[in-house]
């Protein structure tokens, strides 16, 4: 017995030996020639995935050590485009990564939920390097589009969004949050980032999706109506029960934020004229001609959060027609009759006026 314990202390001794000799030689730099590489870490990306990029990239040896040297370091490595030199070590390679020394930046976006596709064009083209007319020229282009459906990697894209109706195909689908891209992201870098996070959200509510008696971009765009009349989610979810009931029911949704996204004007901003009002655009569900009843505004109109995406898949158990806001306090008043919605709309707009 002694004799075998010996043996397994002698193997485990080589076995650490070995293992300390591989972490000492896979720390070591690849070359003494001092050859520069990029290497890109895209935002987001996990210290394994970059060990196994440095490895194929031949900037290291072996992505095992560095591995184990980054599950015992805690520092937290930077996005960005960064010049290496293979006879850099390792650790030397972390250390200028953990302190974001990058050739070229990245830009953190806040993309604000409620807001439209044209928003947010202008938005990214203020920190990015493109116009918003170039991102919104990728954004519409049909070929792209269609590219992306038929790939088949986001499930929620389909064949409804190339009506030739809709005024931006991926209104509604890029979902709202804070980003960090690269400075020298692309306009289709940055949409394929923005479906990427909007299919990680649906994936909760995947489920309640397929069950739904509407397909994703019925609910796309019915959401994006639940985003910008109410704000809190017990509101939204009443809302959301409004605009359901009224469907069932063969009603317009009469619903002045869809008639605003038809007239490209903005709610709260823009004042709509009467031929505008009246205009037979596919979003405009104040229609009282009966063209509109019991439908949905063609396609979303901004891009809503998953609350409204929720609420009208869960929308309230209650029986309201109509829903009135206070625009100076953003408090939603929900009626069963005509009558108490004209007497509310006339209380509101009094106190209002007089504020």
């Amino acid at each position: 017995m002694k004799k075998v314990g010996i043996i397994l202390a002698v193997l485990l001794l080589v076995l650490c030996l070995f293992l300390g000799g591989f972490y000492i030689w896979g720390m070591g730099s690849v070359s003494k020639e001092n050859t520069i590489k990029t290497f890109i870490i895209e935002p987001g990306t996990s210290k394994k995935t970059v060990a196994e990029n440095l490895e194929k990239a031949g900037l290291i040896r072996s992505k095992y050590p560095l591995i184990v040297y980054l599950f015992f370091d805690g520092s937290n490595i930077q996005a960005g485009e960064y010049e290496l030199s293979t006879n850099m070590t390792p650790s030397e390679m972390i250390e200028k990564f953990a302190k974001g020394e990058v050739k070229i930046n990245s830009k953190t976006v806040l993309l604000v939920e409620g807001k439209r596709l044209t928003d947010y064009a202008n938005t990214l083209a203020e920190n990015l390097n493109f116009t918003s007319e170039e991102f919104l020229a990728q954004a519409g282009d049909k070929e792209y589009l269609k590219s992306l459906i038929d790939g088949g990697e986001f499930w929620f894209l389909k064949e409804e969004i190339l009506n030739e109706e809709i005024y931006y195909p991926l209104e509604g689908y890029l979902y709202p949050d804070t980003y960090e891209f690269l400075e020298t992201a692309s306009p289709s870098d940055v949409i394929e980032t923005l479906l990427n996070h909007t299919k990680t959200k649906l994936e909760s509510v995947k489920s309640d999706i397929e069950n739904s008696p509407y397909s994703v971009h019925e609910i796309l765009s019915l959401a994006s109506m639940v985003e910008k009349e109410a704000n809190s989610k017990s509101d939204r979810e009443m809302v959301a029960q409004v605009f359901l009931t009224r469907l069932k029911e063969n009603w317009s949704l009469g619903s002045d934020v869809t008639t605003y996204y038809g007239a490209h004007k903005e709610i709260g901003k823009d004042e709509l004229t009467w031929n505008e009002l009246n205009d037979s655009n596919p979003y405009n569900t104040r229609l009282t001609d009966g063209s509109m009843n019991g439908k949905l505004p063609i396609g979303p109109i901004c891009n809503p959060s998953i609350t409204s995406i929720e609420a009208v898949l869960h929308p309230s158990n209650t029986n309201y027609y109509y829903f009135v806001a206070n625009v100076c306090t953003g408090e939603v008043f929900f009626q069963t009759t005509s009558e108490e919605f004209s007497k509310k709309n006339t209380e509101l707009s009094q106190v209002c006026s007089g504020n």
